[in-house]
């Protein structure tokens, strides 16, 4: 596709989610009071609008290979691309995302996110923020939800295959679940740090579960293998 053809589709597709989703995260935040499981429907309803306006503004269509699990499991998801950080939304039965906690001082939108059941990760490695991580995660695992988390801690470009962050090997040891690897190749068609994004198929591939009771070295060998099956 053109360089013209494919900026003019990304400036739409910019103009008519940003402000078109207005509307929406208004209804998020307004559904606050009515519980966690408005804020979840509505924050699903967001995400499907986003989908739509990936697919039919951008030419960009999701392709899952496998199913992904529900219930108190850990989901380990490559990250390339903003897309799969909304895309989860409506792919994952009521997930708990780990979640940076700066981002939950942003006006209306952190309350907002607070009560949908993110679990903040702070950039300290105090014992007071690994506790307040743990404990957002027990709540997830109490409720039955998957907790889902981007194990690198930041977009990578395309190739790119950097060390895991320690909280994934944190979770899988105190909470002694699976962990279920989930590949991603978004960042060729939507690269960080730019603006143009191109159309094709991006694809998440499941991998199979990582069972509980791993030695440190051996799960993060085996769920850095996984997520990145799509870049070797």
């Amino acid at each position: 596709m053109s360089v013209p053809i494919t900026f003019l589709r990304s400036l739409l597709f910019n103009l008519i989610f940003y402000v078109g989703g207005i509307p929406l995260v208004i209804g998020a935040a307004l559904s606050v009071p009515f519980g966690q499981e408005a804020v979840i429907a509505a924050s699903r309803l967001w995400s499907q609008y986003h989908q739509l306006c990936v697919r039919w503004l951008l030419g960009i269509r999701t392709v899952v290979e496998g199913a992904f699990p529900k219930g108190a499991v850990i989901i380990a998801i490559k990250h390339e691309a903003m897309l799969e950080t909304i895309e989860i939304l409506r792919l994952i039965d009521r997930p708990a995302v780990v979640f940076k906690a700066e981002l939950l001082n942003i006006p209306v939108w952190g309350a907002t996110a607070q009560r949908h059941g993110v679990i903040p990760v702070a950039r300290e490695t105090g014992s007071a923020a690994l506790r307040r991580m743990l404990k957002a995660a027990r709540e997830a695992v109490t409720a039955n939800r998957p907790i889902v988390i981007f194990p690198e801690g930041t977009r990578v470009a395309p190739g790119e295959q950097p060390p895991l962050r320690a909280g994934i090997a944190g979770l899988y040891k105190t909470l002694g679940l699976p962990i279920v690897p989930v590949a991603v190749n978004s960042g060729h068609l939507w690269p960080r740090h730019s603006f143009m994004k191109r159309s094709g198929i991006v694809t998440m591939r499941i991998g199979e579960p990582i069972p509980p009771g791993l030695g440190r070295e051996e799960v993060e060998a085996r769920l850095h293998t996984a997520i990145n099956a799509l870049n070797q």
